[in-house]
């Protein structure tokens, strides 16, 4: 199955991502239009520590609310994703991580957006200095596995990366 570009225009560019609205025609002969949000995509990072994970609160405005993940950021144009990784933990949380594995690559929302985000795991850490951006206001504690997973079950962590590195961590 494929669907083939017929014609395009942007109609949104931002400074971290563009919305461009295409004409497709799809392997049945139907035509049909595609709303593509185009994103850089970003990193996160599970960072673990006797047997707690480091979780993070912080408001979301496209939310209205605050919301439980695990520290993540976007990345730069055409940075390596373990860059991302170690710059976003580094300074969300003061944390170096000295021993940085990929775990997985996700598409959160493939229906309408490019974003891919590379979730790593961290074990090990040197001290940095935690280098919020200007509208960054985020908490953190170290909390164990069973007590996430039971957050997850009752609805207080609905943030999908958070649940994708958590679930195949606590496998």
């Amino acid at each position: 199955m494929s669907e083939k570009r017929l014609s395009g225009e942007t109609v949104y560019k931002g400074r971290i991502l563009s919305l461009d609205r295409d004409e497709v025609l799809c392997d049945n002969g139907n035509k049909g239009v595609r709303e593509v949000v185009r994103h850089g995509g970003g990193a996160a990072i599970l960072a673990v520590k006797d047997g707690k994970i480091l979780i993070e609160k912080q408001y979301r405005y496209a939310l209205g609310k605050e919301i439980y993940e695990i520290p993540a950021g976007k990345r730069e144009k055409d940075e390596d994703f373990f860059v991302t990784a170690k710059r976003e933990l580094e300074e969300e949380t003061g944390l170096i991580p000295k021993d940085l594995k990929k775990l997985v690559e996700i598409y959160p929302s493939p229906g309408y957006t490019t974003e891919k985000i590379a979730i790593f795991v961290a074990t090990k850490f040197g001290k940095g200095e935690k280098h919020f951006d200007d509208t960054e206001d985020i908490t953190s504690e170290w909390i164990d596995v069973g007590t996430l997973m039971q957050m997850i079950g009752n609805g207080e962590i609905e943030d999908a990366k958070t649940v994708v590195a958590l679930s195949l961590w606590s496998k």
